[in-house]
């Protein structure tokens, strides 16, 4: 009697096993269905709508007649190039500091493009990041009159900061750990902030570096001013997407990656016609002479070349909006490729 039992249980778990593993497979098989939300939506509205900067100057700033421009510009006309092949097909949509998180949560644009800190915490709550478009880390701004050189000399100073930011916990953080009292004064929007520390309400501002250097060109006198020395934080800035598409996540992720591939194999926007030509399998698969890369991603099969032939690869963009020769005036450093010394590394198409 025991061993029929046995036996009579064992059906059973059997018949559950099987079922279980069933309603795995059609959850497995609906999943492209159900990831590939985002990018449908993009292509049945025939623009992407990006969240960038409101106005910070090579990064994301629009002219007199409303044209964007900026290396995080240039990463949404990467993803529309790859898209549609067209990097106009974009519906800008400017945001602060303080609504961008809400906005992309609302669902108000595909993707934000807009000099954001990976973190744990908002990686967790706001959505995913899927790459580093430039690496940084905060920084002091100060008037030369005031005869600051230091930030270990802004001991119970006012310190212009946006509140509810990485950028004010990094602050805290550094004022605790130097035994100094931090005097913040804060604010919603970069550009009031920016206009009260030229009025001279705060004897600092503080934020990202290349911010600074960005925010320092727009001031009544740039040359009157010092970005301190310090650097008090690691700032990792990167593009953002909904969380839960991995489908679009991998269309933002890789049109990051081309570009910064086709920077490490010498392929640019007035060459890649002659790469399609290239005997080297790496520029290949890059161009879509081989490989079936786009098809993968729901893209054409040239996605990656369109990028580089509309946009550059990521060294043209970085030479063209923050580099030497720009009013921002930034070294590549910490931003060079991998093969020079920096931390630009994109994993291989293939």
């Amino acid at each position: 009697m025991n061993y029929q039992n046995n036996n009579n249980k064992r059906r059973v778990a059997r018949k559950q096993l099987i079922s279980l593993a069933t309603l795995a497979t059609l959850f497995v098989g609906a999943m492209p269905a159900v990831f590939a939300a985002t990018l449908d939506d993009v292509k049945q509205r025939g623009v992407l709508r990006c969240g960038v900067n409101v106005g910070l100057v090579g990064f994301a700033s629009a002219n007199s007649l409303g044209q964007y421009s900026g290396l995080d510009v240039d990463l949404c006309k990467a993803v529309a190039s790859a898209i549609f092949n067209d990097p106009e097909a974009i519906e800008y949509k400017p945001v602060t500091a303080t609504t961008r998180f809400d906005a992309l949560l609302a669902g108000e644009f595909d993707m934000l493009s807009r000099n954001t800190t990976w973190t744990l915490s908002r990686n967790v709550a706001f959505g995913d990041f899927v790459g580093v478009n430039f690496y940084d880390g905060q920084g002091f701004m100060v008037p030369k009159r005031s005869g600051i050189r230091s930030a270990l000399e802004l001991d119970n100073k006012p310190v212009c900061v946006s509140r509810n930011t990485t950028t004010e916990l990094n602050a805290v953080d550094f004022f605790k750990v130097s035994n100094m009292r931090w005097r913040p004064i804060y604010f919603e929007d970069d550009a009031v902030l920016k206009l009260a520390y030229d009025e001279g309400e705060c004897v600092a501002m503080t934020t990202d570096r290349s911010g600074l250097a960005a925010q320092r060109t727009t001031l009544k006198e740039p040359e009157a001013h010092l970005v301190l020395p310090e650097v008090i934080s690691k700032e990792p800035l990167g593009p953002m997407v909904p969380a839960g598409d991995s489908a679009w996540s991998n269309v933002v992720r890789w049109s990051l990656n081309c570009m910064i591939n086709a920077e490490e194999m010498g392929v640019n926007s007035t060459n890649v016609g002659k790469a399609v030509n290239s005997s080297l399998p790496a520029v290949q698969r890059l161009v879509g002479v081989e490989g079936n890369s786009g098809e993968l991603m729901g893209l054409p099969n040239t996605w990656c070349a369109n990028i580089i032939r509309n946009v550059g690869n990521y060294g043209e963009s970085y030479t063209r909006n923050v580099g030497p020769d720009t009013p921002i005036g930034l070294e590549r450093g910490v931003n060079g490729l991998w093969t020079n010394g920096g931390l630009m590394y994109a994993p291989p198409i293939r």
